[in-house]
């Protein structure tokens, strides 16, 4: 499904989108609003990029990072959650990841974690591992994933 399809999934369904991310700098954002007319179910795009943007923007708890840091499914859960109660948005997309180079031994790089939230169902988190791709296919990569992520939680019935 294209961007295009997407966009008129959530105004068929009267759903309102905001992004909160971190590896992709806005690129999910970004490809929303590529699309004229977006600003009808596109609210906002939350980038927050350092453990302190997290927390003033989003309202990701400081405990919740010193224990699991800021590639983990529930930073990334934290993420959703927060861009719903911060924005008048109905449905949420997050990701959090290791773009690279880099990474560790505990958290490769390609791991990106990803959060969707929408009012009225339990939120969802999930992690995908991308692989040592270059950071510009790990971030092509996350886009297109949480882009997926909506239109599955835009479909009739939804899939997830």
């Amino acid at each position: 499904m294209n961007v295009a399809e997407l966009l008129d999934l959530a105004r068929k369904s009267g759903a309102v989108i905001a992004t909160a991310e971190s590896c992709t700098g806005g690129m999910i954002a970004a490809a929303l609003t590529d699309i004229p007319g977006s600003s009808d179910v596109f609210d906002r795009g939350f980038v927050t990029y350092s453990n302190a943007a997290k927390q003033d923007m989003l309202g990701v708890r400081a405990p919740t990072l010193d224990a699991l840091g800021a590639v983990s499914e529930q930073v990334a859960r934290e993420m959703a959650e927060g861009a719903l109660a911060h924005s008048r948005a109905t449905l949420a997309v997050s990701v959090t990841g290791i773009a690279g180079p880099g990474g560790s031994e505990h958290k490769p790089e390609g791991r990106v974690c990803f959060g969707l939230s929408q009012k009225g169902r339990p939120t969802r988190c999930e992690t995908v591992e991308f692989g040592a791709i270059g950071r510009a296919a790990v971030r092509a990569a996350t886009r297109d994933h949480a882009l997926g992520l909506l239109a599955l939680a835009l479909a009739d019935p939804p899939v997830i």
